[in-house]
């Protein structure tokens, strides 16, 4: 009896024992969960941390690169821009150079300028004007106005002299019919105009004219011996004709003269 009840107290004490050592390793190991579960969450939460750090980090670059690349792309606008004017000038220039070139080269090659067509025009029509009245005189055998009849001066004496007819045709006529052509091959229609043959019969009548004036002079200081203020002014003005055309030849050739316009025309707005 006493024995049995020494072997149950053992067995009980053994069984507690054992019992405290269950109870001992189980709440290590709910310990070591908790641990492993904490160390997790600690894990979890620690990445969680760093990602959320690192997302706003990216978001922090992200935002800075995206202000940082307003003003950039600004910048990169605006010096296309410029570019883009420099472009359009460059262009604009080496598209006005051909232009230049081809305005120098229409000036290069145009004829006589306004100035000598007028002039030449306006003398002509003087010389036809004082050949008028020479032959008006000379048919009605009128004394001419404001001429002396008597010294070195003597338009009567030249007038009526023999020399006062060329192949039997009076000197007075044939300078007629020579401003008469000089006033229809000076005018700007024959001096603008494109045909050489033109240009090259004004050139042709003015050495004409020239000689017959010189022979004339002659004639008058050496056979007359006087001299006739109208004959001397057809003489100038037939002088001054053949200088300006040969001018003209020398300088331009004998292309066609530049256009003239006597009423300028008006510059639209």
């Amino acid at each position: 009896m006493t024995a049995s009840k020494s072997s149950r107290a053992r067995n009980a004490r053994i069984g507690a024992q054992a019992a405290a050592r269950n109870a001992a390793k189980g709440g290590t190991t709910v310990k070591t969960g908790s641990a492993a579960r904490s160390g997790s969450a600690a894990a979890s939460a620690g990445a969680a941390a760093r990602g959320g750090a690192a997302a706003s980090a990216g978001g922090t670059g992200n935002g800075g690169a995206a202000r940082n690349g307003g003003p950039g792309t600004a910048t990169r606008d605006r010096n296309g821009r410029d570019q883009v004017r420099t472009g359009a000038a460059r262009n604009s220039a080496a598209a006005r150079a051909p232009r230049a070139a081809e305005v120098s080269d229409e000036v290069a090659e145009r004829g006589p300028a306004p100035w000598l067509q007028i002039t030449t025009l306006v003398l002509a029509l003087a010389g036809l004007g004082v050949s008028i009245y020479l032959t008006i005189a000379h048919f009605t055998e009128s004394s001419l106005a404001g001429c002396s009849e008597s010294g070195l001066v003597n338009c009567t004496k030249v007038t009526t002299s023999p020399e006062s007819y060329v192949f039997g045709i009076p000197v007075a006529v044939l300078g007629l019919a020579f401003f008469v052509f000089a006033v229809a091959i000076m005018s700007p229609w024959a001096w603008q105009s494109a045909r050489r043959e033109i240009h090259l019969a004004r050139l042709a009548s003015m050495v004409v004219g020239i000689g017959f004036v010189l022979y004339l002079i002659y004639a008058e200081l050496f056979t007359i011996g006087s001299i006739c203020l109208y004959c001397t002014s057809v003489h100038v003005i037939t002088f001054v004709l053949f200088v300006l055309t040969a001018f003209a030849a020398a300088v331009w050739g004998l292309k066609p003269g530049v256009p003239w316009n006597l009423i300028p025309a008006r510059q639209s707005e």
